[in-house]
């Protein structure tokens, strides 16, 4: 199974997927200027190569940031608030605090030498400058780069303006043939022909093409793939007679931006009549998309559904689309200027509200697949889809949130989405949407009933036991009203979580009991019988109920292994190491624990791995493991400071780790606790996780 993205500890550095060409002076300077300077930021016009030249200066200077490099793609982000949610989950952070968004981002990177690649940032221009400017106050090992066609214009900015690639004539003493613009139309032709080579018989037509063009590496690359059907000559004349009559005939090249429109223009006159079509449809997507949504919502008049592949495939040959292989299959992603070209195309043929009400539907669909297999054996795969599919979500969810009449099924696609919310590390973002979402719709319906219990869930899971009470007790109003028997229940099972938080664990007890009884039997595990099951058990084992709450684990572990499912099993068995080690059976406490570890490795539940450690570190007390257990509370303490509020605010685990933590200081000294403390929390969480394993050896043997 596949370890998540956020565990790396090297960054996310996308691989560059072809050659870079040229461009050795301009690299040099902004290598120098990163070096002088905090924040770098590139601008230039649309397929200059902004992107291109930052990845690649990226890649040249990644062995010198020992927390690596990491890339946060904000070119289909809509929403301005979101930015430090996108950064936060690019570095794999899974906030469940309710903390400002850029507080935790700054205690992360505050101790952290690393490079942040923010790409596209000119439709979020102010928000990302104010952002940057924190966190480089915050973290003085940070360093950015930006990309923008506009500054970010923040103090210490450094802005390097990307020019288009010399031409054959700007260096009079350079020779064709050694020309970067021309090396590149070389490469990207050879690609398209194999046996491709600028020679005596083509140099000049080739220096004339790549002059004609600019120097803009994107409609460089555009031109060369026409070589599939046209000779250089062909491409030089259709070239140059449109772009005369674009400039009307007169001496005055056309701009920059209008030659780079122009090229753009004519590589979509040269796609056959369904491709332009496609092209058009397939700019409501965010991000990569796979082929099956790409026919649910790009299919219809005038394109049939058994074609798109097909059109697809010619797109890809026509270097529009890009296209790659992951773990799921294979994705499409259409290139950002190219993107916004199809997006003026569609709202031309007047489709932008019909194809993105498709695309928002392919994704309710999808939520819904997801939040109905979510307890079955694929669990795992529907972590790693959602995640995937996480930039069409928010596109899908900013259409719905746009427009009051589309508010509802908002709520309806934001209210399925709760394991992800919940269970893929996207807890503050779910608790953004939903609150925006809620807000919007006051009138009580089936829907909102929904979305205000998923949402006193994410504050419950945060430790805003008042804001989760607030929205069960709204819930549960709201559902009496319009008679959903459902919401009411999870509304109860809510509050009894709040109950357990807050402390009153006879209410907790009363209310948990209530909504297993409700849901025993029926087919709806979660988000309501089982997690009510862990939950009461761990309110039993804090009543010192273990007997009874061994014999509801063992019933919750039963369900899980029938059906397949982890993230609730992973709670189970650390909630069973607790009952286990309070009964003085010490190694199967280590077993379970370890289990449940192991098992939440293939999810980016942080504050669920966290509670887990705190109970490996008790049960390396109990064994006499002192220097151990100090170690993993160290990690502990520090890890919650970034993702959460610690023991998410319950009593009941928080005089557990003072226990433990009053243990280790007395058996140890308080110097040396405090010693081994601080050198567990200088661990990344990887590396915790991983000690706790007994994969990695602490300070001292224990």
């Amino acid at each position: 199974m596949a370890t998540p993205a956020g565990w790396r500890r090297e960054g996310n550095l996308p691989a560059e997927l072809t050659s870079f060409v040229g461009r050795n002076r301009l690299l040099t300077t902004i290598r120098q200027r990163l070096q002088n300077s905090r924040l770098v930021t590139v601008t230039g016009i649309g397929g200059v190569g902004k992107s291109r030249t930052a990845l690649r200066i990226a890649h040249l200077v990644r062995q010198q940031f020992k927390d690596g490099i990491w890339y946060v793609d904000l070119a289909r982000l809509q929403d301005p608030g979101m930015v430090h949610h996108t950064i936060s989950t690019a570095f794999g952070i899974a906030d469940q605090s309710a903390r400002a968004g850029a507080d935790t981002l700054g205690d992360w990177l505050s101790e952290r030498e690393l490079l942040l690649v923010l790409d596209t940032c000119e439709h979020l221009v102010e928000t990302c400058a104010e952002l940057v400017q924190d966190l480089l106050a915050r973290a003085p090992k940070l360093r950015v780069i930006a990309t923008s066609r506009r500054s970010l214009n923040t103090q210490g900015e450094s802005v390097v303006a990307i020019p288009p690639l010399i031409v054959p004539g700007d260096d009079p003493a350079e020779s064709p043939y050694h020309n970067e613009a021309v090396e590149l139309f070389r490469q990207r032709a050879s690609a398209v022909v194999p046996d491709f080579a600028v020679d005596e018989t083509n140099v000049n037509s080739v220096a004339q093409l790549c002059v004609r063009l600019d120097g803009i590496p994107l409609a460089i690359e555009l031109a060369a793939v026409r070589l599939r059907a046209l000779s250089v000559d062909q491409i030089l004349g259709l070239l140059t007679d449109r772009f005369s009559l674009l400039a009307g005939a007169s001496r005055t090249a056309l701009p920059r931006h209008q030659t780079l429109r122009a090229a753009i223009g004519w590589s979509h006159e040269l796609c056959e009549p369904a491709e332009r079509l496609m092209w058009a449809r397939l700019a409501v997507f965010a991000g990569d998309f796979e082929l099956d949504a790409a026919r649910y919502v790009c299919a219809g008049e005038s394109l049939a559904a058994d074609r798109i592949l097909e059109v697809i495939t010619g797109l890809v040959d026509k270097s529009v689309l890009l296209s790659y292989s992951t773990v799921s299959g294979q994705r499409y992603r259409l290139i950002d200027t190219l993107r916004q070209y199809g997006e003026e195309w569609l709202d031309k043929l007047g489709e932008t509200d019909t194809l993105k009400a498709r695309h928002r539907d392919y994704y309710l669909q999808l939520a819904e697949r997801g939040e109905h297999a979510w307890s079955g054996p694929r669990q795992v795969h529907w972590f790693v889809r959602m995640r995937q599919e996480h930039d069409n979500i928010r596109v899908a969810v900013d259409y719905c949130l746009k427009n009051p009449a589309r508010v509802r099924i908002g709520l309806e696609l934001l209210a399925s989405l709760w394991f992800m919310w919940v269970a893929c590390g996207f807890v503050r973002e779910g608790r953004h949407y939903l609150e925006r979402a809620v807000k919007e719709s006051t009138q009580p319906s089936k829907e909102r009933c929904k979305a205000l219990w998923v949402l006193s869930y994410i504050r419950s899971a945060q430790g805003d036991v008042s804001g989760a009470i607030e929205a069960a007790e709204q819930c549960s109003t709201d559902a009496v009203q319009v008679g959903d028997s459902t919401s009411v229940i999870l509304a109860t099972k809510m509050q009894g979580t709040a109950a357990f938080l807050q402390g009153d664990l006879k209410k907790a007890t009363a209310l948990l009991g209530v909504a297993i009884e409700f849901h025993r039997g029926g087919r709806e595990l979660n988000p309501g019988l089982l997690p009510a099951i862990g939950e009461l058990a761990l309110v039993l084992t804090a009543q010192n109920d273990l007997f009874e709450a061994e014999t509801l684990l063992q019933d919750c572990l039963k369900v899980c292994h029938e059906r397949g499912e982890l993230w609730l099993r992973s709670y189970a068995r650390w909630i069973l190491s607790i009952v286990e080690l309070n009964t003085d059976r010490l190694a199967d406490a280590v077993v379970s624990a370890k289990e449940a570890l192991r098992i939440k490795r293939h999810f980016h539940d942080v504050p669920g791995v966290l509670l887990v450690l705190e109970t490996v570190a008790r049960i390396a007390v109990a064994e006499g493991r002192v220097v151990h257990a100090t170690y993993l509370l160290g990690a502990s303490v520090t890890n919650w400071q970034t993702f959460g509020l610690a023991q998410m605010g319950s009593p009941f685990l928080s005089q557990e780790y003072e226990k433990s933590r009053k243990e280790c200081e007395e058996s140890l000294g308080l110097e040396r606790f405090n010693e081994l403390f601080r050198q567990g929390a200088r661990l990344t969480l990887e590396d915790t996780i991983a000690t706790a394993l007994g994969e990695m050896d602490s300070p001292e043997p224990g």
